[in-house]
């Protein structure tokens, strides 16, 4: 049974005596099957530890990569910046790349320099489109890990996604309108920044499906395409609210909800129910003047936690899967510190 391990380290492990473990080892007759499982098991599990001292101490670069409103690429820098301080010794150093649109042809361009250039792990906010696909395809064929951020690249050869489950997250909201509206007629103004997102996508189709199973009295109006930002999302939520007078209330996935609720005002049109996405300092102030009703918030910090394990962990323990994060409903009673 090869190892690298002293018998004495294996011993203690397996809680066995020196001597067991010896004839283990060499294969000598006269042990019992759960004893050798249990020394597989105890040099399976030092196997780990030695991975974990392995990176512990050592510096990673790494490159995050995003299409978003500043309002929320703003928060994901805060996170990933404080989660890097709680890892040491070991030190992660972020390169930031931000835009607010960006062509996808532009997004392979810059994930190719930075293969070519060199970098430890990729962390990814991109819309599901096939070229995008190949260039993590080509991250990976490299040996280099790429974590999705919010919205996932289920068909590209990821090492891992972080982020919440965002079709149970449209669900919430579709229930949280639901109950609200079970005695009464409602139309939803749906918002979407862009349906290039498999995150969004998957929030729209939960929000959706429960609506149809259990509120099936429920209209939807959506539009999309405003890319969170305000001038473009607020045009359309205005060509939406004056084509549809029965609209009052909205489920915001795409941001943008200032222009939103401007909108309404503009209108003079009274939003009974609005529910937002993610604590970023607008829907923080927005939720604390009653002006939204509530925030469906995960946590970006285990977000950045679970992107950095896994950079982390690559070559020692390739990830097997993804830890989602939890979705919770936050109120202006319940705002986190």
């Amino acid at each position: 049974m090869a190892h690298p391990f002293l018998v004495k380290d294996i011993a203690f492990q397996a809680g066995l005596s020196a001597a067991t473990v010896d004839r283990v080892l060499n294969e000598r007759p006269g042990v019992r099957r759960q004893t050798v499982a249990r020394v597989r098991a105890a040099i399976k599990e030092l196997e780990k530890q030695q991975a974990g001292l392995d990176v512990q101490g050592r510096k990673f670069a790494i490159d995050i990569v995003m299409e978003a409103p500043e309002r929320f690429t703003d928060a994901v820098r805060h996170a990933f910046e404080s989660e890097a301080l709680t890892f040491a010794p070991t030190i992660f150093r972020c390169r930031f790349h931000f835009a607010e649109t960006m062509r996808p042809q532009d997004i392979v361009q810059l994930l190719d320099r930075i293969r070519l250039r060199g970098t430890d792990g990729v962390v990814l906010k991109a819309p599901d489109v096939p070229e995008i696909v190949a260039a993590v395809a080509r991250f990976e064929t490299s040996g280099i890990p790429v974590v999705t951020l919010v919205t996932d690249l289920p068909n590209s050869p990821r090492t891992a996604y972080a982020g919440a489950d965002n079709r149970a997250a449209g669900e919430t909201a579709a229930y949280l309108i639901g109950e609200r509206f079970s005695d009464t007629l409602a139309t939803v103004l749906v918002t979407l920044s862009s349906g290039r997102f498999r995150g969004e996508e998957e929030r729209e189709i939960g929000f959706r499906r429960l609506l149809r199973e259990r509120y099936p009295a429920i209209r939807i109006v959506e539009i999309s395409e405003g890319h969170g930002r305000d001038i473009e999302t607020g045009a359309l939520a205005d060509a939406a609210l004056a084509a549809n007078p029965d609209i009052n209330a909205a489920y915001s996935i795409g941001g943008g909800n200032r222009s939103v609720l401007a909108a309404f005002e503009r209108l003079n049109r009274h939003c009974a129910l609005y529910v937002a996405h993610d604590l970023d300092e607008d829907n923080l102030a927005l939720l604390r003047e009653r002006r939204i009703h509530f925030v469906l918030h995960h946590d970006l910090k285990t977000d950045a936690r679970t992107a950095f394990r896994a950079i982390m962990l690559h070559r020692q323990a390739p990830a097997a899967g993804s830890q989602l994060s939890a979705v919770v409903v936050i109120t202006p009673c319940n705002v986190p510190e």
